[in-house]
């Protein structure tokens, strides 16, 4: 029994079945998968709210109970030389919509009362006033008090109001228009200084932002976070607004009494470089500026001084004299002698005087302006030499002025420059310059040798005074010897007082210049037939200088058009309204006389009482005298040349005395009878028929236009005369 109980009591050990665990293993492992996949689905998705949308939600949220009013900086002011405020802003208002807070009910009729006051198109108001989208909508800006009182008194609710704005302003009018440019509607600058500056005058725009409740209504009691707006930098110029009234009242004389197409100018310290003034005529007013016509307005806001190039004519024989004497090509006991042309590689290069000069040593040849010298002097140097000068002089690239838009010039690149170029470059022919290269390479010449950069930015300060910018008026290279220029300074205070430039003496001081009158061209290359840019370039006091000023009168329509009558007495005006502004003393006496009121006299009757006085005239025409430069009552040297003006401008071209004819129409002439009306004139006739019948059909030169005499004329004929109707 006992035996039985231990065999009923052994139990057998079995392996466990695994089995039945291996479904719930992997049930736990899928269900973990699961967890980790929403795991990280969740966290990406608050990746997404958190970094990736979370700006935008951040901003969604804040404007749900928050507006936010921009506050815009105020735009730099632009100063004078002396302090003189040229650019600066006005305060005025916008009208400002917050779509979110106008209810869709008041939409049509928010934005009919705002388009009927604001004078603006309804759909565009309706639109913006739609856009919840936005939370803050610039209306309209730039609105005055009464507008702003007329907007608050409509009581739109709170989806409407009005800020603080501002408008630029420029308290002198048209004075430095061209250089001060303007601004468009939201204060960016658009032309001129306003343009090339905007980053610095602009300045950064603050915000004001402050809680609401939820129908977008500001909390009495809420908080508001205010950010200081960052105005933009004070700019002062090296300009100085008297002076520039000084050259603009020349310019528009000059422009009025030469019939001419424009007047440009500019004075400059040569000392430094800094820029005095500078002006294009006719010009606009930046307040008012003609935006309805984008073409005019490009054409008014262009500063020519820095924009145009232009053929400098006998102007540019300072840079040859000034290089020829440092070179050592010629020295001032040099002589030269002037038949009326010079032959190089068998082409005759014409004086402008078809007699000429004779003999004569160099400054005689300064004083005669002697296109034959100046190319023998260009000729004597070489290229080589003489484009180490002209680049050196800094022709051919950007003076980096400071002013918009400007040029390089043209500087052929001498491999491609034959004798013949090099000669004409001698007297200013064949080379293109810029006005202010010009006068930045002639203050070289004169001021002891040293190229300045032309500059019309002195210092930029913050608003804590602070300055941010601050001019460089050390010297770019040394160009010429303080010898050279000494002698230079010589000879072109010889042109003044007994030359070419003798209109721009002026009574006391020592005064040096040179004239110059420039071919122009047309679209295709040609020789634009009785079409020139008259100019002067003067600097006082010549013995020892500190102000440069160049006009240059383009297009004058007058009888008689010379760089010295033109040009120079209205350089002289200059000149001498800022020798005495700038309290720089006379240094010698001079024996003058007043200036007689001739107006209403006969051009015969004017010459003979200025001859009288020892003075002489250059009439434009025959007529009776209406207006004269000098004005009545103006002390000038004896020997002056006084221009009269009637009224009867003829459109005569010429310098030095160079005789001018109107071309005949020719229309239906014979052969024989247009070679003997041209004949008459000092033409020449040229026909492309080499036995030329039947009668004129077209001639080369349009009838009634000026050109020089000797100027030839190309018809050509036909049996067959079209009619004109």
């Amino acid at each position: 029994m006992a035996e039985k109980r231990r065999k009923k009591r052994h139990f057998k050990l079995v392996a466990p079945n695994t089995k039945p665990a291996r479904p719930l293993k992997a049930r736990l492992m899928h269900t973990l998968v699961a967890y980790a996949v929403l795991f990280l689905l969740l966290t990406g998705f608050l990746f997404v709210i958190q970094v990736i949308m979370g700006p935008k939600l951040q901003r969604s949220a804040l404007s749900q109970w928050t507006r936010t009013t921009l506050i815009a900086a105020d735009r730099g002011e632009i100063l004078d030389r002396s302090g003189k405020v040229l650019a600066t802003n006005g305060n005025v208002y916008k009208v400002v919509v917050w779509p979110k807070n106008i209810p869709a009910g008041d939409r049509e009729r928010t934005a009919a009362e705002l388009s009927k006051l604001l004078d603006l198109d309804y759909e565009t108001v309706l639109k913006r006033c739609s856009s919840t989208q936005y939370q803050e909508i610039v209306l309209k800006r730039q609105i005055d008090s009464a507008t702003r009182d007329a907007v608050n008194s409509l009581k739109l609710g709170n989806g409407v109001g009005t800020a603080a704005d501002s408008k630029r302003y420029y308290p002198m009018g048209s004075l430095f228009s061209q250089v001060l440019g303007f601004t468009n509607v939201d204060n960016v600058g658009q032309a001129g200084l306003e343009l090339s500056l905007n980053e610095y005058l602009a300045g950064k725009d603050g915000k004001r932002i402050a809680e609401t409740d939820s129908s977008g209504n500001l909390l009495a009691y809420g908080q508001t976070e205010y950010i200081e707006p960052v105005n933009g930098l004070q700019v002062r110029l090296t300009c100085d607004s008297i002076i520039e009234s000084y050259l603009e009242n020349r310019l528009r004389e000059a422009l009025e009494v030469n019939n001419a197409k424009r007047a440009m100018g500019i004075v400059m310290d040569c000392t430094n470089g800094a820029i005095l003034a500078v002006s294009s005529m006719p010009d606009y007013d930046p307040n008012d500026p003609p935006r309805s016509d984008l073409e005019k307005l490009a054409e008014l806001s262009r500063d020519r001084i820095v924009t145009d190039v232009y053929e400098p004519g006998s102007t540019f024989k300072i840079i040859t004299l000034a290089a020829a004497l440092d070179s050592g090509a010629a020295s001032t006991g040099s002589r030269f002698s002037c038949s009326g042309g010079s032959i190089v590689n068998g082409e005759t290069i014409h004086c402008w005087k078809h007699a000429g000069h004779g003999d004569q040593d160099l400054t005689q040849a300064a004083e005669n302006s002697c296109n034959c010298a100046f190319l023998r002097l260009a000729l004597n140097m070489g290229k080589e030499t003489f484009y180490d000068y002209i680049y050196a002089f800094g022709l051919g690239k950007s003076t980096g002025s400071g002013l918009i838009g400007e040029a390089s010039g043209i500087v052929t690149h001498q491999k491609y420059v034959t004798d013949n170029d090099l000669a004409r470059i001698g007297f200013g022919q064949s080379i293109a310059v810029t006005p202010i290269q010009l006068a930045a390479a002639v203050s070289a010449a004169v001021n002891g040798g040293e190229l300045y950069q032309p500059h019309i930015v002195d210092t930029m300060l913050d608003a804590d005074g602070n300055t941010i910018f601050k001019a460089e008026t050390a010297p770019v290279r040394r160009v010429i010897s303080e010898e050279t220029s000494a002698v230079v300074r010589k000879i072109l205070q010889s042109v003044v007082d007994n030359g070419t430039g003798r209109n721009c003496r002026i009574e006391g001081y020592k005064v040096g210049g040179k004239t110059g009158t420039a071919q122009k061209y047309d679209a295709y290359g040609r020789v634009d037939q009785g079409k020139y840019i008259c100019s002067f370039i003067g600097f006082a006091p010549a013995d020892n200088p500190r102000f440069v000023c160049l006009i240059a009168v383009d297009e004058p329509n007058v009888d008689q058009i010379f760089g010295s009558t033109v040009a120079a007495p209205f350089v002289r005006e200059v000149l001498e309204d800022v020798l005495h502004y700038m309290n720089v003393r006379p240094t010698e006496a001079s024996d003058t006389v007043e200036v007689p009121d001739l107006s209403g006299l006969t051009a015969e009757e004017a010459a003979g009482k200025l001859e009288e006085l020892g003075l002489y005239a250059v009439s434009q025409s025959d007529g009776v005298i209406i207006s004269q430069v000098p004005a009545a009552g103006e002390r000038v040297p004896k020997g002056f040349q006084v221009l009269l003006y009637t009224g009867e401008n003829g459109g005569d071209d010429s310098e030095y005395g160079k005789e001018y004819v109107t071309v005949p129409d020719l229309k239906g002439y014979t052969p024989l009878q247009a070679y003997d009306a041209l004949k008459a004139l000092g033409l020449v006739m040229t026909s492309d028929d080499e036995d030329p019948a039947g009668w004129v059909y077209i001639q080369s030169v349009n009838p009634g236009i000026v050109v020089e005499k000797g100027s030839t004329i190309k018809v050509n004929f036909s049996f067959y005369i079209p009619d004109d109707n």
